[in-house]
């Protein structure tokens, strides 16, 4: 029970009076949250029982436009808790999550499938929309397809199976993240020797020491593991059997038969979105999914992987023997030896070293010299700090962005440094959305998983977590340049398979020669990184295209196979599924493995990416064909940004992704700048 006055003092009951309604995180307390879902959920319900029930005939304004106001409260909530949940999980929060999902499935179909509301919805569609406007026009079709694709059309007995199918997803997507997280902490590597991180940077010596001391273990080590199946550690360790540890630490993750096991739980949701996907008439989830995606189908996504797969694979093939070449007749390459190797190739060809680039990508620098440099060369905005407004976590940190009239446009959240409580990976999300319709501007958060220095000392990136930073922050500009009347269309609410075209957009700016130069500085001794050293880094990014494009599409295939399956089929055996998937698809390359595997394929068992995985790469077309428009078009100019975030990024969902992109390019993409990119082109 709440305490005396608790719901007064319950900071989510109203809106924020913090600059940009920038959530009260001073104010918040874990115990906040529940009793804000249940507000949030009873109220919206009351609104939408006054709209379903009100006695004019249906308009725009008093049902569209009524709906789009509804759940204010839930939405504020919503926003803040499942951040956390990702960011800083604890076994409350998690508890909290395991609670509140299945009820917020729950609620989410008690709107859906209401027959009055979808009878209002779809008055208003038979009568031809009268004289909306285009985006009021689209906001229209887009409910009545979300009611229908909801299940707003079911019988009665089908929506009662329905609901009891999303209320079980829930539950299982949520334990799958759980179970996943605490996997991944227990499994991290313990060092005992500093002998076995022979290769390994003095920094990541030092942070690895710091972990083992949070952990209780002083005097070793603690390798923390990432998302992908990859860990960058393998790079650059010279001991043998500690990269294997650690790969197979890696690749075991959530499939060790214990309590945190997560095979059978990514198989139970499989059968049940098959299931789903039949009461809509769909012969498998997939086709149920792409049906709303730029793709449309799943033969469409077939055929462009099919074009990329063979080369790819080949080219891994080649690089494979490369390897096995610089390695000799001393052992056979393994998946722990290939980052190791290709390191060394590519040193011995480009005369590149990746561990000693990384003192020219300080983190500090890399933000406000490369990222932040680049977007205001290109889009004229500029960037403040923050220190009085207070975020989540003391390691995220806010910035207020303004346009190049000095007009703020929104406030930037970055929180980029990696521990126990965060999920792996990168990825932003939104506490407060644009839309003129509600008078908000955008609240923005990247999270990425660089490991954090011990104090006083810089955090280093690599290359790699560079150009995560820049994918993250292309996400972030398209949230920050909405320009839409309606939240549902507001900033990344895009089609799947599309919203990573923007984020990889923004990647080409890591490596243009001006921007790179500007952050591209030695973090203790100024000096610059050399124009030569640029050129090499540059000509590099062609190696170990065979292995990425492989390990992705591996994981892309996966995906299909699990959402592909007939609706009643029960996996028994989620190894054994996986692996015969693999070797359908020509992609079971011993030594590299899937960027994930069915155990901790979080993108597609707990994040928005089933069926969807393969969106990175048909984005990639749009990416590479837009950066083909950008060095067309002289670059880094302003004329050029503005065209980009007038036609493209302020746009979100208000108009179709495909149409956005014509109005772009002034034409459909093409698929050859990609296969030239990836060295894949014959």
């Amino acid at each position: 029970m709440q305490t005396p006055g608790a719901e007064a003092q319950n900071p989510f009951f109203a809106v924020s009076d913090l600059p940009y309604q920038l959530p009260p995180f001073e104010r918040i307390e874990t115990a906040h949250y529940r009793p804000a879902f249940e507000r949030g959920m009873t109220d919206q319900l009351a609104e939408v029982e006054a709209i379903a029930t009100n006695a004019e005939p249906p308009t725009f304004e008093n049902t569209v436009v009524a709906l789009e106001r509804s759940g204010q409260i839930l939405q504020r909530v919503s926003a803040v808790f499942f951040n956390q949940a990702s960011s800083d999980a604890d076994e409350e929060i998690q508890e909290i999550q395991g609670e509140v999902s299945p009820k917020l499935a729950a609620h989410s179909d008690a709107i859906h499938l209401d027959k009055r509301l979808f009878a209002r919805i779809s008055a208003l569609v038979e009568d031809g929309a009268g004289d909306l406007d285009a985006e009021s026009r689209r906001l229209l079709e887009r409910y009545h397809l979300d009611f229908v694709r909801a299940g707003a059309g079911l019988t009665d007995e089908q929506q009662s199976r329905l609901r009891a199918i999303n209320e079980e997803l829930s539950a299982l997507q949520t334990a799958f993240q759980n179970k996943l997280l605490a996997d991944t902490n227990a499994t991290a590597v313990v060092v005992d020797d500093a002998a076995e991180l022979d290769g390994l940077a003095a920094d990541a010596v030092t942070a690895a020491a710091e972990t083992a001391r949070e952990r209780g273990l002083d005097g070793k080590y603690v390798i923390t593991l990432g998302l992908p199946s990859g860990q960058p550690v393998l790079t650059s360790l010279t001991n043998r059997g500690l990269r294997e540890r650690i790969h197979r630490a890696s690749v075991s993750r959530g499939a060790h038969g214990d309590h945190n096991d997560t095979l059978q739980t990514a198989a139970r949701i499989a059968t049940l979105r098959a299931e789903r996907a039949a009461l809509f008439g769909h012969p498998d989830h997939a086709t149920y999914v792409l049906e709303d995606r730029t793709a449309k189908t799943p033969a469409a996504v077939h055929d462009m992987l099919g074009k990329l797969t063979p080369a790819a694979v080949a080219n891994a093939h080649a690089e494979a023997a490369r390897l096995q070449e610089s390695i000799g007749d001393e052992f056979e390459l393994q998946a722990w030896d290939w980052a190791h190797y290709s390191d060394r190739v590519r040193r011995a060809t480009y005369s590149i070293d990746a561990a000693e680039l990384r003192p020219y990508f300080e983190l500090e620098r890399v933000l406000r010299d490369g990222v932040f440099h680049a977007a205001g060369r290109l889009y004229g905005l500029s960037f403040t700090e923050r220190p009085d407004l207070v975020a989540y976590h003391p390691d995220a940190r806010v910035f207020e962005v303004f346009d190049e009239d000095g007009t703020g446009i929104g406030l930037f959240i970055g929180d980029f440094f990696t521990r126990d409580s965060k999920r792996g990976g990168a990825w932003m999300n939104s506490f407060v959305e644009q839309s003129a319709l509600m008078g908000t501007k955008p609240v923005v958060v990247n999270n990425l998983n660089i490991v954090k220095p011990p104090a006083g000392e810089p955090a280093l990136l690599t290359f790699d977590e560079v150009n995560t930073m820049f994918h993250e922050f292309g996400h972030a500009l398209h949230g920050l340049f909405s320009s839409v009347t309606y939240p549902t269309f507001s900033g990344t609410s895009v089609y799947r398979d599309f919203v990573e075209f923007p984020s990889q957009v923004n990647e080409m700016w890591a490596v243009w020669p001006s921007v790179l130069e500007n952050y591209a500085v030695h973090h203790s001794t100024g000096e610059p990184l050399s124009q030569d050293v640029v050129q090499r880094l540059l000509d590099s990014q062609i190696w170990g295209e065979g292995f990425a494009t492989t390990e992705y599409l591996a994981a892309t295939l996966l995906d299909l196979a699990w959402h592909e399956i007939a609706p009643g089929t029960v996996v028994e055996d989620p190894l054994a599924f996986e692996a015969a998937a693999l070797s359908q698809a020509g992609v079971a390359l011993e030594s590299v493995p899937p960027r994930y595997r069915t155990s901790y394929f979080a993108h597609i068992f707990s994040g928005g990416y089933s069926a969807g995985y393969y969106s990175y790469i048909w984005s990639e077309v749009l990416d590479a064909d837009t950066v083909e428009w950008f060095k067309e078009n002289g670059g880094l100019e302003r004329a050029n940004g503005d065209h980009f975030r007038r036609e493209l990024l302020s746009r979100g969902g208000s108009i179709d992704s495909m149409e956005a992109f014509r109005n772009f390019r002034g034409r459909d993409p093409q698929i050859e700048p990609l296969l030239v990119r990836r060295g894949l082109a014959r």
